[in-house]
């Protein structure tokens, strides 16, 4: 068994796949619409689908808002260096919620940053 994808649900397709692209260097792999069922598919990634868990963003046409979960957490990614991600996320636009920094009751370094949608992605240091 092998985890395939998360999926988000996201309302301006667009803007979600230039923040995962541009701002957090993820590839667009793959993307494709279904008009019968007024949606869209668009599955990202810094790896290939065979061999790589991706990240999957459905556009849903006529979802103009969507309403976040409470049991809801984040997406977690693993950075070379917490604080210049933190940078360069800001300098490309991102949005970093909470600065990087040792975890709370602990030692790892770690930051949050929020996708268009107000999905939270956690940086967290290699190793």
């Amino acid at each position: 068994m092998r985890l395939l994808h998360t999926m988000l649900r996201v309302v301006d397709l667009d803007a979600s796949i230039t923040f995962y692209t541009e701002v957090l260097g993820m590839r667009l792999l793959r993307r494709k619409d279904f008009p019968d069922g007024r949606f869209t598919l668009a599955f990202l990634g810094y790896g290939e689908e065979s061999d790589s868990t991706v990240l999957e963003l459905t556009h849903n046409w006529d979802t103009k808002a969507y309403e976040m979960g409470s049991a809801y957490g984040h997406i977690a990614i693993e950075v070379t260096d917490v604080y210049q991600a933190c940078e360069d996320i800001r300098s490309n636009g991102g949005k970093v919620v909470r600065e990087a920094g040792p975890m709370m009751h602990g030692s790892t370094i770690l930051a949050f940053v929020e996708d268009p949608d107000g999905y939270k992605i956690e940086l967290l240091s290699a190793g």
